[in-house]
C-alpha cells in the first residue's frame, strides 16, 4: 500500500492518504486578523479543497478534533461550523481549549476521513 501526501510543505503535508484513509494536518486560518467564526470558516474551506483533492467530502469525515485558544469561542466557531457541516453525516467531534503555535491563530482542526 504506498501512501500519497496533499498540500506538501516544509514541515508536513495538508493531508496524507493511505488505502482509503485521508489523515487531515491540522489546518489554521490564512487570514489570522479574521474572528473566530472567519477563522473557522476558512479553515473549513480548506478541509473542503484537501478532501476534494483526495477525491472525498465533508460528508465522509470519521471524526475531527477541534483546538481553541480559548474555550468560550465555542459558539462562535459553531456558528460556522453548523452552517458547514453536513447534518446528515455528522463526525465525531471532540473541541478542547489550547495554547496553539501561533498567537494569532483562534481555531485549529485536524480529522480523518474516508475516501468511498
Amino acid at each position: 500500500m504506498t501512501i500519497k501526501r496533499l498540500a506538501p510543505e516544509e514541515r508536513l503535508s495538508g493531508a496524507s492518504i493511505c488505502g482509503n484513509i485521508v489523515y487531515l494536518a491540522g489546518q489554521v486560518a490564512d487570514d489570522a486578523t479574521l474572528d473566530v467564526e472567519g477563522q473557522t470558516a476558512d479553515i473549513l474551506k480548506q478541509i473542503d479543497a484537501l478532501l476534494a483533492e483526495a477525491g472525498t467530502s465533508k460528508s465522509n469525515i470519521l471524526s475531527v478534533q477541534i483546538f481553541l485558544t480559548d474555550i468560550n469561542d465555542i459558539a462562535a466557531m459553531n456558528r460556522a461550523w453548523d452552517a458547514w457541516l453536513d447534518r446528515g453525516n455528522k463526525p465525531a467531534r471532540a473541541t478542547v481549549e489550547a495554547k496553539l503555535a501561533n498567537p494569532d491563530w483562534k481555531v485549529e482542526i485536524t480529522g480523518v476521513a474516508f475516501i468511498p
